[in-house]
């Protein structure tokens, strides 16, 4: 069997079964937290972060294998999104809401406003309910409108979108006024808006972040990007995120693809490339990715959506030279590592992180705000399509 057909398996029998029974009938919406013993918290808040991803998990797992009931569970998300998570008041999407869809962090952030802007270009694909895009495009506007202004996208921001301390995103020690990774999720969500809208105006802005990415955020002499920076785009830790990198690489190229810029393509070529090889370089070992590496210190937790996304990134880099068969070997390879040791046998998800060695840590929870399908789930949808298996071969 080749690795697409065994992740088409793996979807299939083990992260759809798993998300479809996190459903939460009563309330809408999906449980926000299930526990290392796969008891749900009923009572948990619901992050809408991890709502819109799930909606865009099942609304590309249904275009992906035609299954009717998938579409059904993206539905079921969206409904949710609309009723709860949205701010009927001043406009945007909150952070969380409580298990009964009630505000409970009304916190604005720009990278959860993409998140929604995502999941709903993604949904209106599958359904083509009008709706969708409209809310999608709404909130296009109120992040340009609410949260960009002459240095680039803000953080986070207060119900009424007045700045405030960006906790959210902000780790290793600082507080950021801006961050890479925000950036990057803006990226990822134009990319599918303007794929299913074709607005010009979304283009532009995909065209001003990819300027932005080679200009501000790639260190050509270390070979990676900055993640976090001060109001005038000034990196402030001396960190490499492998994972993010890795993940930015393949991204970069599909919203380039989406753009039909063959300019552009061709200058972001050898970014693209350099990303990789030092991610390789630097992170690849025991058949898995490190975290990240932070004032010359590296993490070696293998960290579950690192390792996703790294599959995907080698495989794309492979796929554009194939003289590199390392990046293909290594894809594999990872792969083979989750199937030993990152997919939780017992829910067909996977753990939230082992250690190099494949051990996992007692005690995290298999859901939570930040753990959901969309990693794995891309991961798997990804590699079937550039192999064919999305098909049945």
């Amino acid at each position: 069997m080749s690795m697409a057909q065994e992740m088409r398996e793996h979807l299939e029998k083990g992260i759809i079964p798993f998300w479809k029974g996190v459903k939460d009938e009563e309330n809408g919406g999906y449980y926000g937290y299930v526990g290392p013993d796969l008891k749900a918290d009923k009572k948990a808040v619901k992050g809408c972060i991890l709502n819109s991803r799930i909606l865009w998990f099942f609304s590309n797992a249904y275009m992906t294998l035609k299954d009717e009931s998938l579409l059904a569970y993206a539905e079921h998300a969206y409904r949710f999104l609309l009723d709860s998570c949205l701010d009927k008041e001043y406009g945007g999407v909150f952070w969380s809401v409580t298990c009964d869809g009630q505000p409970e962090d009304t916190t604005k952030h720009i990278y959860n406003q993409a998140f929604a802007v995502y999941a709903l270009s993604s949904y209106y694909d599958a359904s083509k309910d009008k709706q969708a895009l409209n809310t999608a495009m709404e909130l296009f506007k109120v992040i340009e409108e609410k949260g960009f202004d002459e240095g680039g996208y803000k953080e986070a921001l207060d119900r009424s979108f007045a700045p405030t301390d960006n906790d959210k995103l902000s780790e290793n020690g600082v507080m950021a006024d801006r961050t890479m990774n925000t950036l990057l999720h803006v990226f990822e969500a134009y990319t599918e808006l303007f794929r299913v809208s074709g607005e010009t105006r979304v283009r532009e802005k995909l065209e001003w972040i990819l300027d932005t990415f080679k200009d501000k955020i790639y260190n050509p002499a270390l070979h990676r990007q900055e993640v976090f920076f001060d109001n005038d785009m000034n990196s402030i830790i001396d960190l490499h995120s492998y994972g993010h990198d890795i993940e930015t690489a393949w991204l970069l190229d599909r919203g380039l693809d989406v753009l039909k810029d063959g300019k552009r393509k061709e200058a972001f070529g050898p970014i693209i490339a350099d990303l990789v090889a030092e991610v390789y370089r630097a992170a690849y070992y025991n058949n898995s990715l490190s975290n990240e590496c932070e004032r010359g210190v590296v993490d070696k937790k293998r960290v579950w959506w690192v390792q996703g996304e790294a599959v995907v990134g080698f495989y794309n880099q492979y796929q554009k030279d194939p003289a590199h068969t390392e990046y293909r070997e290594a894809s594999e390879s990872i792969w083979g590592f989750i199937k030993a040791h990152v997919i939780d046998a017992k829910s067909g998800e996977w753990y939230k992180h082992v250690n190099d060695q494949g051990i996992p840590e007692a005690g995290n929870p298999i859901v939570e705000p930040w753990k959901c399908p969309y990693h794995n789930g891309r991961m798997c949808m990804e590699i079937m399509k550039r192999s064919g298996a999305a098909n049945n071969i």
